[in-house]
């Protein structure tokens, strides 16, 4: 008789299955790829797949809420060293640069999930509007700490940037977004 699984079991299966689930799901596409493979690349039974998540669509809900909290922090804690307003706002455009030169980079993957599912699930639609709100508002908490009130150019800008990269392959988005928000901040 095998062994009952323990918390930390469970959690160890829970964060392995997300990570494969975010890998595939990121380098190939949401539709492209089956719950064989992530099976296969988690090294988890399906059954044991399906216990964690009993549908595909609430994977991925939870791969993008996942990614979320990682990439926000990862954000946060890259612009918040910088005391001034207005360079803060100007590294959030830093941090992109570097995102957009990662390895894999295959722009957003809100936007991706989005243009694969936003039309016909309700719940990852939700998720992904979810994510760009609460990233609106970490955004204009930076713009708004600047005395100028250009929050919403700013997040264009951002959300500009990602795309064109993303479809590009070209870092230079971010250098060109970051030089239009310094001249909307009026610094140099």
């Amino acid at each position: 008789m095998p062994a009952p699984l323990t918390e930390e079991r469970d959690r160890l299966d829970r964060a392995a299955l997300l990570d494969a689930a975010e890998r595939l799901f990121y380098e190939r596409g949401v539709q492209a790829v089956g719950m064989d493979e992530v099976r296969t690349v988690s090294a988890l039974p399906l059954k044991r797949i399906y216990r964690f998540f009993p549908s595909k669509e609430e994977l991925v809900v939870a791969v993008l809420r996942r990614r979320d909290r990682r990439w926000r922090e990862s954000l946060a804690a890259f612009v918040e060293r910088v005391p001034d307003p207005c360079e803060r706002v100007l590294a959030v455009f830093d941090w992109l640069a570097e995102w957009f030169v990662e390895p894999g980079f295959r722009g957003c993957a809100w936007i991706n999930a989005h243009g694969e599912l936003g039309s016909s699930s309700e719940v990852v639609l939700a998720e992904v509007r979810s994510h760009k709100r609460a990233f609106h508002d970490q955004l204009a908490e930076w713009v708004r700490a600047t005395g100028v009130a250009v929050v919403e150019p700013v997040f264009l800008l951002f959300e500009g940037a990602v795309v064109t990269a993303g479809i590009s392959g070209d870092p230079a988005p971010a250098r060109h977004a970051r030089a239009a928000v310094a001249e909307l901040l009026d610094t140099p």
